[in-house]
């Protein structure tokens, strides 16, 4: 079984997962690994299938030191996965557009990691469960519970897959333009324009639907993860 790992843990990175380009933003502490992948939203998953390289975007999940993933069970990439095909696996939060006073001093702020790793097919029933909870809740916590049991049916028809986050690292940029001194003088506009996700007004599916906007999960201004509000 794969070790566990805390979230006060400092990894050594592999050769593959350590950061060489601007290698002063990174990070490799398993809080900073799951801080960001908890705000995250989209995780895209890329791997060699049938000799071609494919990346996915997908909804993902974490439950301690395990993201994950789920989809049909007709999902090439979820049985290549599955299957044990090595993956990587990257999350990025975009907290701003960076100007600077020349074309090549733009720039993004960001926090972003990358997970290296087997896939493993998820078929122990309670971590079945588990993974589609986690999933399920990510972007709305407490949204899983909500909801009527999975049946049987709907679980066969799914495939979960695990990753282990032993092998990730975090990269992040923040601050302003990093211009070159003698561009400071030029009479270009430079800084930083913050970005954020926000979450709109809800829309039901169908008038009957509308009792649901009472959940407080639901509620304009209160959606969690608080990176909505």
């Amino acid at each position: 079984m794969e070790q566990e790992q805390d979230a006060g843990t400092e990894m050594a990175p592999s050769e593959r997962a350590r950061i060489r380009q601007h290698a002063d933003r990174a990070r490799y502490g398993m809080d900073e690994v799951f801080a960001v992948l908890d705000e995250g939203v989209v995780a895209h998953v890329a791997l060699v299938r049938d000799g071609t390289p494919v990346v996915v975007p997908m909804a993902f999940g974490r439950v301690e030191d395990r993201l994950y993933l789920h989809g049909g069970v007709a999902s090439r990439l979820l049985q290549a996965l599955g299957q044990g095909a090595e993956a990587s696996v990257a999350v990025t939060i975009l907290d701003g557009l960076v100007l600077g006073r020349s074309a090549i001093k733009h720039s993004m702020n960001y926090r972003s990691v990358v997970v290296h790793g087997r896939g493993r097919e998820v078929t122990d029933p309670d971590e079945i469960v588990a993974g589609l909870r986690a999933v399920t809740s990510h972007n709305l916590p407490g949204r899983w519970d909500a909801l009527r049991p999975a049946t049987r049916r709907e679980l066969s028809a799914t495939r979960v897959v695990a990753l282990q986050l032993a092998e990730s690292a975090v990269k992040v940029r923040s601050g302003g333009p990093l211009d070159y001194p003698e561009d400071l003088d030029e009479p270009t506009w430079a800084g930083v324009i913050p970005l954020r996700l926000t979450a709109g007004e809800p829309v039901p599916a169908s008038p009957a639907a509308a009792v649901a906007v009472a959940e407080p999960i639901l509620q304009p201004g209160l959606t969690a993860p608080e990176r909505f509000s």
